[in-house]
């Protein structure tokens, strides 16, 4: 508001920017603007002032549909003062000059002439539709209907106000015909809900069921490879073992082989030992042919004591000399 200072002999006021002063003295209008600030005298003058900036008012009002279903509306409205020197004089903005203040209440005038236009166009238009249709489709229509009666307000033209903006926030019925109304659409959503949950379950139990069948091929093949390893151990184990038998085979050939040629050595030097001894014998026995028989006996007893075991002594009886000497007469006379 205004700040109004008082001396002596003239009083000092002050207005903001966004606050249209209007002095007016003695029928005339001395000064006008926002921003104003000037000196003057009370006794000969009349100040008036008119906000120009924007501001809102909210609206909250029942209406009833064509099916006679009872509508809340949650509206804003925002205006300003396009011509505040018209405003001016339409409307009591005057000043009290010991105050500052607004003698009477001029802002709460609009606000109820903007209610009752607003109210009066929403129901012209809400009155016509069904509650289906207003859920549908009533925040726009109800929007454009009060925008466009507002803006064709003849009443509000003079006025100097101008409707900057409407807002339609909320419409709503009943709380009993809500719920009746969300209930199609809360019955589609858990549908949908327990569609998706079907679809998520059998999806999980096909993914449950591929990862089965992944598992039992993992096993088939582990067992495929076990099996191949198995067999292919076998084998291993097969050409080791007829490695092995055809290498002792081949080592007892390799022995028999090595036992035949020794014994075949051995014989074959036993045949020419013999053959040698044989052969020695018949030269020896060739050698005796001829030879005294006296001598041949002390041949054969100096061989057979050479093969005798060693005599330490040799006791001769007077018998073992009669006999000695006996058997060699005997000899002699046979020669």
């Amino acid at each position: 508001m205004a700040e109004i200072r008082r001396y002596p002999f003239a009083w000092h006021v002050r207005s903001g920017t966004t606050d249209h002063l209007v002095h007016v003295r003695r029928g005339r209008t001395v000064h006008a603007g926002p921003g104003q600030a000037f000196w003057f005298r009370p006794l000969s003058a009349a100040l008036s002032e008119v906000p120009i900036d924007d501001r809102e008012i909210a609206l909250l009002f029942h209406a009833r549909t064509a099916d006679f279903q009872d509508v809340t509306v949650q509206a804003t409205v925002a205006y300003r003062m396009a011509d505040p020197d018209l405003a001016a004089r339409r409307l009591d903005f005057g000043l009290s000059l010991k105050t500052g203040t607004w003698r009477a209440r001029p802002l709460d005038q609009i606000s109820q002439m903007l209610t009752e236009a607003s109210q009066q166009h929403a129901l012209d238009l809400l009155v016509g539709l069904t509650l289906t249709q207003v859920m549908a489709t009533g925040m726009s229509a109800v929007r454009d209907r009060v925008a466009g009666g507002l803006a064709a307000d003849e009443r509000l033209r003079q006025t100097g106000v101008e409707v900057v903006d409407v807002r339609v926030v909320a419409l709503r019925p009943e709380a009993d015909v809500e719920r009746a109304l969300q209930t199609p659409a809360r019955e589609q959503v858990q549908q949908e809900a327990d569609r998706a949950t079907y679809e998520r379950r059998a999806l999980a139990v096909e993914r449950e069921r591929t990862i089965s069948e992944n598992e039992l091929q993992s096993q088939i093949e582990l067992a495929t490879r076990e099996e191949q390893l198995v067999s292919q151990r076998g084998a291993n184990e097969r050409r080791r073992a007829t490695e092995a038998a055809a290498a002792g085979r081949i080592e007892t050939a390799a022995k028999a082989e090595q036992t035949r040629v020794l014994a075949e050595a051995r014989a074959d030097t036993t045949r020419l030992v013999g053959a040698a001894e044989a052969e020695a014998e018949a030269a020896r026995m060739a050698a005796y042919d001829g030879v005294d028989r006296a001598v041949l006996f002390a041949l054969a007893a100096r061989e057979a004591a050479a093969h005798l075991p060693q005599i330490g002594s040799l006791t001769l009886t007077p018998d073992a000399i009669t006999s000695a000497l006996n058997a060699l007469s005997v000899s002699q006379d046979n020669r």
